[in-house]
């Protein structure tokens, strides 16, 4: 592995390490300021792992995003979003 893949590698786990112990963010709120979320880290994963001639399906790479099956996450740490959230989340879309 060359420095500058070694030096993504270490900067996305780091991303993941701070996502995870920041579990009261909420993906809406991820989307409606950054326009990502964990879902769209765990497509991208599943894209370029696909590239790299792997196969890491979509619900295998949420697993590794989310460090745990994405429906526990879920169960455990998702709350419902609030009408302003989603307000701001279909405002967003409507620009693109």
């Amino acid at each position: 592995m060359d420095k500058q893949t070694a030096i993504e590698a270490a900067v996305f786990r780091r991303l993941l390490a701070h996502l995870d112990s920041r579990k009261d963010v909420q993906n809406i709120e991820l989307m409606n300021l950054a326009g990502f979320c964990r879902n769209c880290l765990a497509k991208w994963y599943s894209t370029a792992a696909a590239e790299a001639g792997e196969n890491v399906d979509y619900e295998a790479a949420r697993s590794i995003v989310y460090g745990m099956p994405y429906s526990e996450w879920k169960e455990k740490y998702q709350r419902e979003a609030t009408p302003e959230q989603l307000a701001a989340f279909n405002a967003g879309q409507k620009k693109d």
